[in-house]
């Protein structure tokens, strides 16, 4: 038992680090517009995501009243550039994959701490629980790079009449869904490494199989 504390500690990090990528996965924050005409968009602000694109209105609502409307992505959209569709596919594999991580690392876990000393097992279960950390890892950090690019280098989309956005912003900046993608980046890939050192105990009382 002693032997894996930073097994343990993997399991932690890496259960944070799935958390926050299935957050940023949900969250519509991926990048943040500031347009000039508010004719429609009454705050000035648009929030661009990886699956629907959503601005406050005050039309059609009573005065002093506001109202979020969104406008879902659809396969049909050819506009859409790459990098939005890519982090769909690509943080829907993160999180299957992580959750794959994190049953590795407890199959491997409640084998140390029942001191079922079987070294084959549970050294292979901590290797796959790695090498799915790091994956996943990876999976995020391509659309978190490839969206934070886009908005670096105020890149314009062009949407549908029916989105009622403009084609290019005034101004954008990332959304709070980059910096939490960041974060689970750096715990899934700390988990991987994490897990990939461990290194069963050799000692003369140990019967192994």
């Amino acid at each position: 038992v002693s032997t894996s504390h930073l097994q343990l500690a993997a399991f932690a990090l890496g259960t944070v680090g799935w958390i926050l990528c299935t957050v940023s996965m949900g969250i519509v924050e991926w990048r943040v517009w500031h347009v000039d005409n508010t004719t429609i968009i009454s705050s000035g602000i648009a929030w661009v995501g990886i699956w629907k694109v959503c601005f406050i209105s005050y039309l059609h609502v009573s005065p002093g009243y506001k109202e979020q409307f969104c406008h879902k992505f659809s396969g049909y959209d050819s506009a859409i550039p790459c990098e939005i569709y890519a982090a769909q596919g690509l943080l829907l594999i993160a999180t299957c994959v992580g959750l794959l991580g994190l049953t590795a690392t407890i199959f491997a876990l409640r084998n140390v701490y029942m001191g079922i000393a079987h070294k084959a097992l549970i050294t292979r279960f901590f290797l796959v629980g790695g090498c799915f950390y790091i994956l996943a890892g990876l999976c995020v950090l391509i659309p978190v790079s490839w969206n934070f690019y886009s908005v670096m280098h105020n890149q314009s989309i062009a949407f549908p009449p029916s989105y009622y956005m403009p084609s290019s912003p005034a101004a954008q900046e990332a959304g709070a869904a980059i910096p939490i993608g960041i974060i689970a980046v750096i715990l899934l890939l700390l988990s991987g490494t994490f897990s990939l050192s461990y290194r069963f105990p050799v000692t003369a009382n140990t019967v192994t199989k």
